[in-house]
């Protein structure tokens, strides 16, 4: 029995470019799928119109601090993968 693939919604996606409340930069998009950490905010436009044109969304500059959904810590010993 195959599965139906789930439709994507009616509503373009949006992308949006922004810093956390660190001063990171970051590119998330709406639907919580995509999420990118660049050194500048130029680097991080320019892979936003990227994925913008690839995903047929919006481009939008954040107003409030973005919330990173992928931590920036370093990994504790028992996160690290032996060799």
């Amino acid at each position: 029995m195959a599965s139906e693939p789930i439709p994507e919604p009616d509503e373009p996606a949006t992308i949006y470019v922004g810093q956390d409340s660190a001063g990171h930069w970051l590119v998330q998009d709406s639907g919580h799928r995509l999420e990118g950490r660049f050194v500048s905010r130029e680097a991080a436009i320019g892979y936003a119109r990227g994925e913008c044109r690839m995903h047929h969304a919006c481009l939008c500059m954040a107003t409030a601090p973005l919330v990173p959904s992928v931590s920036f810590a370093p990994l504790t010993d028992g996160e690290r993968v032996a060799a």
